[in-house]
């Protein structure tokens, strides 16, 4: 059992022992942080944070207690209910909040949940923000209020349409086209609040739905991480019903990945990359995704003439060089969808409309669609190492024996050969690399981890 404190939120198993686990105790510590921190960056009369979550089975549980700690120190909360992490996103700016909470442990299994907590621009906090809370948390002296100036909560279910509103707004997102193109669809939501959302969504632009596991339930039916060997049911299903592609995402709704209607993966990595050409298409200007991320992002963003950068891993890494470089479309090699033209912050929803409208312009099927793509490959591998070493001089050692080729240190070390990179970075919880590589085929990106892997250990044992 788990639990794990970061600049991003607090992430752990439910159940167990407290401060071992995400206990009822740590969800109002850590709300009780949260709130203290947000009364803290202004004085006024009146505080508002949203608050929405997944469908786990311990949401509800775990959002009553946030909400109601919110209360006790005299916040007024907008209760979002079932919810999406784009979707409190979104509501923050629009309710003129000073912060949101998702109560969501995104891909993690169902015994996980987690506070992801927002910025009063809906955005997710920096580091230093991160780090003040936690501070809080462990500091024992925040006040609650009194009886007469405690907060409200206020429900509002509206938030999913409001924001499909937007989303159908954005001038790239093309109504027409796909009401015309007449797609046929099938949705894997994981039951989870994709099952509200998507079908919402495809709802208002004419296509056909074909629902599975779509009942918010918080029940996964298989590993809610949208991979390819999660996928056999959605695959099966793309084909039996001559649908043109399938969907999913994970249980918040801020990765997307497709199936193509030959039932195989689109590629999670690609999904960035199809709407980055969409976007692009019609809108030149830079990119941005993290160091991780596919390369072919980088070749398409440059076939436009204009400019690619990656950033550190971390979506808020990837934002803050997306506004530093003014990038029209960036996110992650996870699926994550970043445009900031409707808000910065990865959503699945904007994801599917603007690959839709792509596919509906250019009249083709999606495995052609995928065909038309830079093809890439990727190995994530790690390499477990005895707690008394160095990685950072490891790591250094690695960077001046490739010093030959183009390294970045922004994130640990990247090396970019000609037509193939390796990334390797440390964790910050134990005394593990771990090695990301990506080349022209599954056998060269393999084998490259394997060579970067065989180095590391001879480096770690002074072979």
């Amino acid at each position: 059992m788990t639990l794990i404190k970061s600049i991003s939120g607090i992430r752990g198993t439910i159940g167990g022992q407290v401060g071992n686990n995400l206990t009822p105790i740590d969800a109002v510590k850590f709300a009780t942080a949260y709130g203290s921190w947000i009364k803290q960056q202004r004085e006024k009369d009146n505080y508002k944070v949203v608050v929405g979550r997944d469908a786990r089975i311990s949401g509800e549980m775990i959002q009553n207690l946030v909400m109601n700690t919110l209360v006790g120190l005299g916040i007024h909360v907008i209760d979002l209910g079932l919810s999406t992490t784009p979707t409190v996103e979104m509501a923050v700016p629009m309710e003129h909040a000073d912060g949101g909470i998702i109560l969501t442990a995104s891909h993690n299994p169902k015994q996980w949940n987690a506070l992801k907590l927002l910025n009063a621009k809906g955005e997710f906090l920096n580091a230093k923000e991160g780090r003040n809370i936690l501070e809080i948390a462990d500091s024992n002296t925040t006040l609650f209020n009194d009886v007469d100036s405690l907060g409200k909560i206020t429900s509002n279910k509206a938030y999913i349409d409001l924001h499909i509103d937007e989303i159908l707004k954005l001038n790239l997102v093309n109504v027409n086209a796909i009401k015309n193109a007449n797609f046929k669809v099938v949705v894997d939501a994981v039951n989870s609040t994709g099952g509200i959302a998507i079908p919402l969504l495809l709802n208002r632009l004419g296509v056909e739905t074909i629902k599975l596991y779509c009942e918010p339930t918080g029940y996964f039916p298989h590993n809610p991480e949208p991979l390819k060997e999660h996928l056999a049911d959605l695959s099966e299903m793309v084909v039996s019903k001559k649908a043109d592609f399938g969907i999913v995402v994970d249980p918040d709704v801020d990765r997307l990945a497709f199936v193509d209607e030959t039932g195989n993966m689109f590629g999670e990595e690609y999904t960035l990359v199809a709407c980055a050409d969409y976007v692009l298409s019609k809108t030149p200007g830079n990119t941005v995704s993290n160091m991780s991320s596919t390369r072919a992002l980088q070749d398409i963003t440059e076939s436009y003439n204009t400019t690619y950068e990656a950033s550190a891993v971390g979506e808020v890494n990837v934002v803050e060089l997306m506004k530093k470089n003014n990038a029209i479309i960036g996110g992650e090699g996870n699926g994550g969808i970043i445009y900031p033209e409707l808000h910065y912050g990865r959503d699945a929803l904007v994801g599917i409309a603007l690959f839709l409208s792509l596919l509906a312009e250019k009249r083709t099927k999606v495995s052609t669609l995928r065909q038309s793509y830079p093809n890439y490959f990727m190995s994530k591998k790690k390499i477990q190492l005895t707690p008394d070493l160095d990685v950072d001089a490891i790591l250094k050692t690695m960077e001046a024996h490739y010093n030959n080729e183009t390294l970045s240190t922004v994130d640990g070390l990247k090396i970019d050969f000609l037509d193939h990179w390796v990334h390797l970075r440390k964790s910050n919880t134990e005394p593990i690399i771990r090695v990301y590589t990506e080349a022209t085929s599954q056998t060269k990106a393999d084998t490259l981890a394997d060579t970067i892997i065989s180095e590391l250990k001879a480096i770690a044992t002074g072979h």
